[in-house]
């Protein structure tokens, strides 16, 4: 689950049903879900080298049997990976491996299926690619990057391709997201963005300082709207203010925001 608005969501997108390649390894095929916390759809992401018989599949999406069965046909498939556990993004995912008789590698041991977890600093060494794994936690507790043979960086809802994400509280804490933005902006120059929603990106370092100074300033925004209301004001009280300007339609994803801004607040001054 992202956050970024697509109001009045198209009912039929190009590229739904098509695997698109994106870099030399890297193709994606784009869910039908498309909805406000999904902009055009999930981004299912297919890794291969382009001599590999096998691929890595990252983020089956939803248990859309149209959808897993297209990605199905992209393989064999010799291992699944998820960014983190929104249904959105890792629904599909018993399903799918039922499909392609493949493990299901997470953060969450919850999600997993097969014996194997990830966790950050692991590498991934399957269809002919170097995969790295970033703990990136902050939009979700269990969120994580994929760095791919260091041209790419799949990202899932950290960063997305357009608009800015959710920091989902509870689970989502505003501390780790800034501590993930600030891994991903010391990637190298050049590593492309491949987002769980939205267009790829051509610099990963550029996003994350983007997406640090829009939650800064955001955050100066929330403490604003605090130091006027006075007391302990309800995070909708601070939504109608910071937010006044954005859809309401938006409002609810916003106030988990609000949330973990508050807390950052309370715990970090």
């Amino acid at each position: 689950m992202s956050g970024s608005p697509l109001i009045g969501a198209r009912a039929e997108h190009p590229l739904y049903g098509q695997l698109r390649p994106v870099t030399p390894h890297a193709s994606v095929l784009l869910a039908d879900n498309p909805g406000v916390m999904t902009l055009d759809g999930t981004n299912t992401w297919v890794l291969r080298a382009p001599d590999s018989d096998t691929c890595v599949v990252v983020d089956p999406g939803p248990d859309d049997e149209t959808h897993l069965r297209r990605v199905a046909a992209c393989g064999p498939v010799a291992e699944v990976l998820l960014t983190h556990g929104h249904p959105d993004h890792a629904e599909g995912a018993r399903r799918f491996a039922s499909l392609v008789g493949a493990p299901v590698r997470a953060l969450d041991p919850a999600l997993r299926l097969g014996s194997e977890g990830l966790a950050h600093g692991d590498v991934i060494a399957r269809a002919g690619l170097e995969i790295r794994v970033l703990g990136t936690p902050g939009h979700t507790a269990d969120s994580l990057c994929f760095v791919v043979e260091s041209e790419a960086v799949l990202t899932g809802d950290t960063v997305l391709g357009r608009g800015t994400t959710v920091v989902a509280h509870p689970d989502g804490k505003l501390a780790d997201y800034f501590d993930s933005l600030r891994l991903l902006a010391d990637l190298p120059s050049g590593t492309a963005v491949l987002p769980g929603h939205g267009p790829e990106l051509a610099d990963a370092g550029d996003a994350a300082r983007a997406y640090l100074a829009h939650r800064e300033q955001r955050l100066e925004q929330v403490r604003a709207a605090v130091d006027s209301l006075g007391g302990s004001p309800t995070p909708r009280q601070v939504v109608e203010i910071v937010y006044a300007d954005v859809d309401r339609v938006l409002w609810p994803a916003a106030e988990w925001s609000v949330r973990a801004q508050l807390e950052y607040l309370r715990t970090h001054g």
